[in-house]
């Protein structure tokens, strides 16, 4: 029988009726056998996630006042859940020991770990399933940056002599000290242990079913995603999209392990199906998805003939390197090079950059055009539907959007364009609705 990995997020494990639910979910197909959770996220509007209150619990101590009050919180909700399912674990001894550790200065990844430490403890005993600490079995390296092969090598071994188990997302161990991923690791630990236990399946439980294809505030109602394949997901999260971090995904994708995006308060939505391949008449709409992102800046560099002369490309990047500056695109023409970047990056080092790229190229002319946003129009199916790219512009045209800048790479899986801030939200909608059936 194949394995399937599943992670809940902190809304999914909020408190007792939602841990409820979990058990549900893990009940309806034996497969599911090893769980990741986050810490216990907000249970309504204003309320507190319990990671926010250990860094204050963290910060507090640092600043030399008393973190007692809000660490009582912290107290409150676990010792909360515990009560409510009736568990026999003695949480209140873990949480004494946690609050002593904060107490005697522990550092700030080992106090916003221990949401998830403390979550798994309950969850386990709950479940009935073992307890694996992260810090046992992923580790990190030196400067930080996650050992990925050290980490599946141990996890694949522990693995094979444990049928069930619940492992804390967020954290593993640098040195034997705890140490973090950034924020959202849960879903990077979840993708870790799926490519230790060869999973069939990586399940990431949240509070929605699936992916958008369009951002819901710039069109509401906007349709679901119901298959996406991790090269889309990667384009459609590089520009902004609302979807999983590369980083949280990798290890699946390397793995060849298909990820599912469902809703832990509508379990029988099918969510979203990410794999590597997938049918490409299976989107009726042609398109997967629609993302952009604000606070870009153009630099235009002209120069007749610069076709012809060796290096030219190589001096502009160069300036922009040695001002520290990442490019994000770079369109060209015969006599015009264009460079994308963030505007916030540039706006520091603009006048270097412009002096710099002037001393190398001897440009006939310069301009930076700023308040530009791009947009990336995402899908398998263009290359195989003649006139996409007509149809695109066209709408935009309809729509009365001025275009600054177009880029397609050769797979031809995506089409940037440029446009104003102001036309940003009105491009959006324009190629959405031009593309996706009601």
């Amino acid at each position: 029988m194949g394995k399937i990995v599943t992670k809940f997020g902190g809304s999914s494990l909020s408190d007792a009726s939602q841990f409820q639910k979990v058990k549900s979910i893990l009940d309806m197909d034996k497969r599911r056998c090893y769980v990741v959770p986050s810490a216990p996220g907000r249970r309504f509007d204003g309320d507190d996630k319990i990671t926010d209150l250990l860094y204050q619990s963290y910060h507090l101590v640092q600043d030399g006042k008393d973190f007692k009050p809000v660490f009582e919180k912290i107290r409150e909700r676990f010792v909360g859940i515990k009560q409510e399912l009736g568990l026999e674990i003695d949480i209140s001894e873990y949480l004494d020991e946690v609050e002593k550790d904060i107490a005697s200065g522990a550092s700030a990844d080992y106090c916003a770990s221990r949401g998830e430490y403390l979550n798994g403890l309950l969850l386990a005993d709950y479940l009935g399933f073992m307890f694996l600490d992260p810090k046992d079995f992923i580790f990190f390296n030196k400067n930080g940056t996650f050992n990925s092969e050290r980490t599946n090598d141990a996890l694949t071994a522990l693995l094979k002599y444990c049928q069930k188990a619940v492992i804390p997302g967020f954290y593993g161990s640098l040195d034997e000290e705890i140490h973090t991923f950034s924020r959202g690791g849960s879903d990077i630990s979840g993708a870790i242990v799926a490519r230790a236990a060869k999973a069939e399946m990586y399940e990431n439980w949240t509070d929605v079913s699936g992916f958008l294809m369009a951002d819901p505030r710039v069109v509401p109602g906007a349709k679901g995603i119901s298959n996406v394949t991790y090269r889309e997901l990667r384009e459609l999260s590089y520009m902004g999209a609302s979807v999983l971090h590369e980083d949280s995904v990798f290890p699946v994708h390397r793995a060849g392990i298909p990820t599912n995006i469902r809703n832990t308060n509508a379990p029988d939505d099918p969510g979203t199906y990410i794999s590597h391949t997938m049918p490409d008449d299976e989107n009726p709409d042609v398109i997967t998805g629609v993302a952009g992102k604000l606070g870009f800046s153009v630099i235009s560099v002209e120069k007749a003939m610069m076709n012809v002369e060796h290096g030219f490309g190589r001096r502009v990047l160069q300036a922009i390197e040695e001002n520290n500056l990442s490019f994000e695109h770079m369109p060209t023409g015969i006599d015009t090079l264009c460079v994308v970047v963030a505007t916030a990056d540039l706006e520091p080092v603009r006048q270097s950059v412009i002096n710099r790229i002037v001393e190398l190229t001897n440009p006939d002319t310069l301009t930076i055009h700023d308040d530009m946003g791009i947009i990336a129009t995402v899908g398998r199916g263009m290359v195989h539907n003649p006139g996409t790219a007509a149809r695109l512009f066209m709408a935009l045209s309809s729509a009365h959007v001025n275009v600054r800048m177009i880029d397609q790479g050769s797979s031809e899986l995506s089409i940037l364009v440029g446009v104003d801030s102001a036309d940003f939200q009105p491009a959006i909608r324009a190629i959405y609705h031009e593309f996706v059936k009601d």
